[in-house]
């Protein structure tokens, strides 16, 4: 199959039926290779002419974009999409959605690097605040002037408006994002939802490893939405205890929030109460309790589980760290950066006023934490894109600051996958001071590396 290059952009376009029993041999590597030769940094397959397709019939092209990705370094993907056809593959593909997708070519060319500085103005919007944010960063750094929808109901009635913007973005996802693997809220609390009858089978679907490294970063606080969930059994009411017993050694708290026992013995009740969960009729009962969020969330010391030290494995990488964080901190703030110091050593950071911070974790065939130290003004520079205007909101600052570093995590993600390492990341977590930074990492040693832009210093520490 040949490819119709455009824009920087490979299409190849099957048509008719995809499904494991048509066969869909009709793309090789070898096809791929060629287009690629031809300056294309962008490998999409169009389904504008496919009739059907379902999850094998798409499986084939999926496993050729790794290749291709892991090979060349391409964006790879689908294009050409319309909703019932987008539906379908963030259904099929939900838990490892690794490839982009585009509702049109058109809109994918914004993507493109050979497609620079077009200066367009785009609204955008997703219902999942990374993607927006990814979508919004890549946008300003190809030239473009993206406007951000934050709600649904403000994009319909933007898009409304005629001829105010010269391309909308709708469902369209970025590949090299994160997992959804919980919900980050104001005031650093983790969400997990659970629902219907919980037995032993709690014990297989809940990630163990990403609450583990979740409390590695610095996360206190997590709550599970259990309004949906009958009722529990005694395997599952065991798994709660001992979850809430191991995260006592961080000073971790667990709440369950609209949790009914009409079908749960009520002594379950009490014994989960006597392991430290704490129970809440409503959400906002501690979402909209700014003292009981920061009480409950608060940093601590107590985190004697994992005192490691930095393997060489890491060490190695350590460019590729850097190298995801620098690079999105100089295109948002359109500032170079200047490399002052490293150093292998505790965190040292010599003025703490003035200074908000955020750290995120990897976990896989690598695990640690990447700690980020900002100047307020170098924060409030960085976040104002994702915004929309300036802001002296700390607290709004905070909240997009984790959305940035969820960028430098995804980049992570993406550079480390290109050299077939794997990892995943925990969501970030913010500190609106310093102090409450060195409560978890003081006894930690790692990578330090000083970095200046514009002269404000910016701090980065690579640790586990």
């Amino acid at each position: 199959m040949r490819a119709v290059i455009k824009n920087g952009i490979g299409v190849f376009s099957p048509q008719g039926f995809l499904d494991g029993a048509s066969g869909i041999a009709i793309l090789s590597i070898e096809d791929i290779e060629a287009t690629t030769a031809q300056n294309a940094d962008m490998i999409l397959v169009s389904l504008k002419r496919v009739i059907f397709f379902n999850r094998n019939g798409l499986d084939a092209f999926v496993k050729m974009f790794h290749k291709v990705r892991t090979a060349n370094h391409t964006t790879v993907g689908f294009c050409d999409l319309d909703t019932k056809k987008y539906d379908a593959i963030t259904n099929f593909y939900k838990n490892d959605l690794s490839f982009s997708l585009f509702r049109t070519q058109e809109i994918a060319t914004l993507f493109a690097t050979s497609y620079k500085n077009q200066n367009k103005n785009v609204l955008l919007y997703s219902d999942d605040k990374s993607q927006r944010s990814a979508m919004a960063i890549e946008l300003h750094d190809n030239g473009h002037n993206p406007i951000i929808a934050q709600s649904e109901s403000e994009f319909n009635k933007k898009a409304a408006v005629q001829d105010a913007y010269d391309i909308i973005i709708t469902e369209t996802y970025l590949g090299q994002m994160g997992q959804k693997v919980a919900t980050r809220v104001t005031g650093n609390a983790i969400i997990y939802t659970v629902n219907s009858f919980l037995d032993a089978e709690i014990g297989n679907t809940f990630n163990i490893e990403y609450h583990n490294n979740s409390l590695n970063v610095g996360f206190r606080l997590f709550i599970f939405d259990t309004y949906k969930v009958v009722s529990m059994n005694i395997h599952a009411l065991n798994f709660f205890s001992k979850l809430s017993t191991a995260g006592a050694e961080y000073n971790a708290t667990i709440c369950f929030v609209g949790m009914s026992f009409d079908k749960t013995p009520k002594a379950f009740k009490e014994t989960l109460e006597d392991s430290g969960i704490i129970f809440f009729d409503q959400m906002d009962d501690i979402l909209q309790n700014k003292e009981l969020l920061k009480e409950l969330g608060a940093s601590s010391a107590a985190n004697i589980k994992n005192k490691r030290l930095l393997n060489k494995t890491t060490v190695t990488e350590l460019p590729n760290f850097i190298d995801a964080t620098v690079a999105t901190i100089e295109m948002m703030t359109n500032s170079s950066a200047i490399k002052d110091a490293v150093q292998i050593n505790n965190i040292v950071i010599d003025e703490i006023e003035g200074k908000i911070a955020s750290s995120i974790g990897y976990y896989g065939d690598l695990d640690g934490m990447i700690i980020l130290v900002f100047p307020l003004n170098i924060a409030k520079k960085a976040c104002e894109l994702l915004i929309g205007e300036a802001t002296e909101d700390t607290e709004l600052v905070l909240d997009t600051l984790a959305e940035l570093v969820n960028i430098v995590g995804g980049k992570l993600k993406t550079l480390l996958g290109d050299e077939d390492i794997s990892v995943d990341i925990t969501l970030p977590r913010t500190y609106p001071d310093v102090t409450s930074l060195l409560e978890i990492v003081q006894d930690k040693k790692g990578v330090q590396v000083d970095l200046s832009f514009n002269d404000d210093k910016f701090l980065f520490f690579l640790t586990r």
